[in-house]
């Protein structure tokens, strides 16, 4: 039997199993031509440790540029059977790359991009979700994960519980520059069509004086894992709610908005406001569920994406990292 193209080790990073670290034997070795031996593998540890790291791998000859890398990504993530999912009612800016492939969230170098689940603010998502470090930052730049089912054991229970019964409702006022504004997010120009995908996606849409749009939605808390059963933490409350703001950043807009017209905020489902304590003692869990290793360029990291939790922190110097999704799943 020929030896496997990879080696399984342990991550000197991770935190309770996650990520796996799935490493190439010879940098030779092109992870799209690896597939047939990665895809059991994924198939059986990715329930159970959420993430696995790719690590040493070619994404096509040596010669070939960062756009054909880009593709050879593409193919690998598409090669599980699952159609790339395109970036619907999102909530940061990305820029399309390719088919099925996007620019992670372009928000300014400096800031930092709290922990949370791909598209946990609604009542549908993708369940797989793959990154690929085309350029890795020569400072900072990381992708921090965190496993989503120790963050609901971690929460206080009484916290948790009252998530749980009361829910969420999240509040967006799309542009006016202070936001994506709704032609992106929603992908037209077309009123009717926003219209449409709100009814069919259980999101209240109401369109202000000035053109711009509002949406409400109820969704959850916490959920349970289709595949596994567990139960994970699954919201973006305490990066929707105006205390994520810097202080300074949160007092200019209240001098000049309305709390309703904020681009971005959430209150339980019965409108009610959110405790800031809670939302404190919910950060204080994720910062120290959180796994912080550095990208190395060529790294593929295939994340479940209810089991799993990521984030991005501040950098320095050019950076390329690529995203790509599959398998929609929706709370209803």
């Amino acid at each position: 039997m020929a030896e496997p193209s990879f080696t399984i080790e342990d991550f000197p990073h991770a935190r309770g199993g996650l990520p796996l670290l799935v490493r190439a034997r010879d940098p030779q070795v092109d992870l799209l031509d690896a597939f047939a031996a990665v895809e059991p593998l994924v198939r059986d540890w990715l329930p159970r440790c959420a993430g696995i790291l790719f690590r040493g791998f070619a994404l096509g000859p040596a010669a070939e540029s960062a756009a054909n890398s880009v593709e050879r990504f593409r193919a690998f993530a598409a090669a599980f059977g699952h159609p790339l999912l395109s970036y619907e009612f999102g909530s940061t800016p990305r820029t399309n790359v390719t088919s099925g492939v996007y620019t992670s969230t372009e928000y300014p170098a400096d800031q930092h991009i709290p922990l949370h689940n791909e598209q946990a603010y609604t009542r549908d998502w993708p369940m797989r979700i793959w990154f690929c470090c085309v350029q890795a930052a020569p400072v900072g730049g990381e992708t921090p994960i965190a496993d989503s089912r120790a963050i609901y054991r971690r929460i206080p229970a009484d916290i948790r519980e009252r998530f749980e019964r009361r829910g969420l409702m999240y509040v967006r006022n799309y542009g006016n520059g202070l936001d994506v504004p709704w032609q992106k997010v929603f992908n037209t120009d077309d009123r009717a069509t926003v219209e449409a995908y709100c009814r069919d996606h259980g999101i209240l849409c109401d369109w202000k004086e000035d053109g711009e749009l509002r949406t409400r939605q109820i969704c959850q808390a916490t959920a349970r894992h289709p595949v596994t059963g567990e139960p994970v933490w699954f919201n973006q409350a305490h990066l929707f709610h105006v205390s994520n703001l810097p202080e300074e950043a949160r007092s200019a807009l209240l001098d000049i908005l309305d709390e309703e017209d904020l681009p971005r905020n959430v209150y339980h489902a019965d409108g009610g406001p959110i405790d800031p304590a809670d939302l404190a003692a919910i950060r204080a869990v994720l910062a120290d569920e959180t796994v912080l290793f550095p990208w190395e360029t060529g790294d593929v990291m295939m994340l479940d994406n209810m089991l799993a939790a990521h984030a991005r922190t501040p950098f320095s110097g050019p950076r390329k990292v690529v995203v790509a999704m599959a398998e929609p799943h929706s709370a209803d």
